[in-house]
């Protein structure tokens, strides 16, 4: 028998919350060493391109085209490419709470998520978010990127739940803010342990 709550659907960020960053500062620096690109020109030009690719308004061959191989390169870009989808490791705790939590409390799970296309198209199947999240408001599907409130308008209109029934669990400070803008109750995630403390207060408990 699934336990009542007063919370009816849970918000997710994927990056920092259910995986690690699909494609961070981190991640490029490792990419820079590893194919021995000039640091500063590829973050100079990641800057410029990423935010058009999380719109969803660039393929990934597009992105890479501008980014790195605007100039001959020693290396293909389906190389470049498995490093890149190579980055992302799963926070195995986090994909167990939400599912527990969803399967206790009959929530609704949704994904609000700046990510691009290719690589959340990736991350989802690789790590079978769609098995316990119902549906994904990513900024390459909606054209809108946190922190335009827009985009959790969108993911409110699609679960139709009160936005006070609603739990946002997100990393970056400034996104929750938004959220909570619109009445949203959110939790800046730093980790596991916390988390599940402030998910305890909204009344989603996994244990008894």
């Amino acid at each position: 028998m699934k336990k009542s709550s007063l919370i009816k659907a849970l918000f997710l960020d994927i990056g920092g919350v259910l995986l690690t960053d699909g494609w961070g500062q981190v991640s490029r620096k490792l990419a820079a060493k590893a194919f021995n690109l000039n640091p500063e020109e590829f973050e100079s030009r990641h800057n410029q391109a990423f935010s058009t690719y999380e719109l969803g308004k660039l393929t990934i061959e597009e992105y890479l085209s501008r980014v790195v191989f605007y100039e001959k390169q020693p290396f293909t870009p389906a190389q470049f490419r498995k490093f890149m989808f190579a980055q992302s490791k799963p926070h195995p705790e986090m994909i167990k709470l939400v599912s527990k939590l969803k399967a206790r409390y009959g929530l609704k799970v949704a994904v609000v998520s700046n990510e691009a296309r290719e690589i959340n198209s990736y991350r989802i199947r690789k790590f079978k978010l769609d098995d316990f999240v119902d549906f994904f408001i990513s900024s390459c599907f909606v054209h809108l990127r946190k922190p335009d409130a827009d985009i959790f308008r969108i993911a409110l209109d699609i679960a139709q739940v009160p936005a006070n029934q609603v739990v946002y669990i997100e990393n970056l400070m400034m996104f929750v803010q938004v959220a909570e803008d619109l009445g949203i109750r959110g939790i800046c995630h730093k980790d596991y342990k916390s988390t599940c403390v402030k998910l305890a207060s909204f009344g989603l408990e996994v244990e008894e």
